[in-house]
């Protein structure tokens, strides 16, 4: 007998959580499944391992789960979710693909298949303080970003000049190394299309990271405990005057009834004027033995009001009606700039052993700010440790 309980892998985050109840209530009620909704919230390293390593998403322990794109390539070549191609040809959601941009759609397909829905979205993005703002304009350079972070740095009234998120994820400090490259110019691969580290704009931005870092007059002290999570959580808590951060965050500082900045959130482009597009998907476990429901509820997930209700609830929609909805710039204000955001936003490869190859950049940033070892001489570390990886 098939268990009663629909289970989805969430992604721990407190707007993904309340909204995937809130969009399964909502489901429920017309379906009448009879199912439980089981939505168990993980963290980055434990939700892989709960879809992937534990192989929970071949053998049926999960009905649907929340993937990130940089799992893509992975989730892929693991056959571990189904693919949806032939549901989206027999029924799709209202007005695929037209209502989404194409840059949502297209990291998911692979050789024909098409390994989920669209279902967060928002490329990181510069997030800071309006009301101290007042009279200074956004950084448009790291540089200035840095002395902008000093000048708001006040330890003794519980605010700090900026926060990254430093914890050693495989994901939040690969992401903030990826922009520090390519904002000095430079690239993940050469001229000949291998991956290289060990380059010139790759050693000043790792030589940036690790000054920034250091200074403990310019950052969070608690910058190595946290994601990006944590350091969305503590900007929405009025501990930070600017951050770098996915545009989520700024969304969730301005929604969300904890926060302490509410009308107090303004964001702009990332100083460099290059951003990232990272985002999540819904995916149907292979082994889900409720997968005509899960279709079912990713299609109603996908509708216009469920896209709204996910974004009023802190989190990012994906849907262009979204984007233009007025109840959303009502409580949003700063929402139109999203399609700015995107403009200049970037991926990063879809190499199913990326995840090995941003482990070892995120080591590599450890080291960088944790010994005095030059950047260069770990670049080049680095380098010699992933060449086996990438070539064939």
């Amino acid at each position: 007998m098939s268990r009663r309980t629909f289970r989805i892998a969430v992604r721990r985050f407190p707007a993904f959580e309340s909204a995937i109840r809130k969009q399964w209530e909502a489901f429920e009620n017309g379906a009448r499944t009879g199912l439980e909704l089981e939505a168990v919230p993980l963290d980055l390293h434990p939700l892989h391992d709960a879809l992937f390593d534990s192989r929970g998403a071949i053998e049926g322990d999960w009905d649907v789960g929340f993937i990130n794109t940089d799992w893509v390539a992975e989730a892929a070549g693991a056959n571990a979710f189904l693919n949806l191609a032939p549901y989206l040809a027999a029924d799709p959601p209202e007005d695929y693909p037209r209502g989404w941009t194409d840059s949502l759609l297209r990291f998911q397909q692979i050789e024909g298949r098409v390994l989920g829905l669209p279902y967060h979205d928002g490329p990181e993005c510069l997030i800071y303080r309006a009301d101290l703002f007042r009279d200074l304009a956004p950084p448009q350079t790291w540089e200035h970003f840095h002395q902008l972070a000093r000048h708001f740095h006040r330890p003794h009234e519980g605010l700090y000049g900026s926060v990254f998120a430093v914890y050693p994820d495989g994901h939040n400090a690969v992401y903030d190394f990826c922009l520090q490259l390519w904002s000095r110019g430079g690239s993940l691969f050469d001229a000949a299309g291998r991956l290289r580290l060990d380059t010139s704009p790759a050693a000043e931005g790792l030589g940036f990271y690790r000054t920034m870092l250091r200074d403990g007059e310019a950052v969070h002290p608690r910058c190595a405990e946290f994601d990006s999570v944590q350091a969305g959580v503590a900007f929405a808590a009025g501990e930070v005057a600017l951050t770098v951060n996915w545009f989520g965050f700024a969304a969730m500082a301005q929604t969300s009834a904890e926060s302490k900045v509410h009308d107090k959130v303004a964001v702009a482009p990332v100083p460099g004027g290059v951003s990232l597009n990272v985002y999540w998907i819904l995916a149907i476990g292979a082994g889900s033995p409720h997968s005509e429901i899960a279709w079912c509820f990713l299609r109603h997930c996908a509708s216009p009001a469920m896209d709204k209700l996910l974004t009023l609830e802190g989190a990012i929609g994906c849907r262009k009606s979204t984007w233009i909805d007025e109840d959303v710039n009502r409580s949003i204000p700063f929402y139109r700039a999203m399609e700015e955001l995107h403009q200049d936003a970037r991926e990063l490869p879809r190499l199913a052993n990326w995840a090995r190859i941003a482990g070892v950049i995120d080591e590599t940033v450890q080291q960088a700010l944790h010994t005095n070892r030059p950047e260069d001489e770990l670049l080049a570390e680095a380098q010699t440790r992933i060449s086996p990886m990438v070539t064939a």
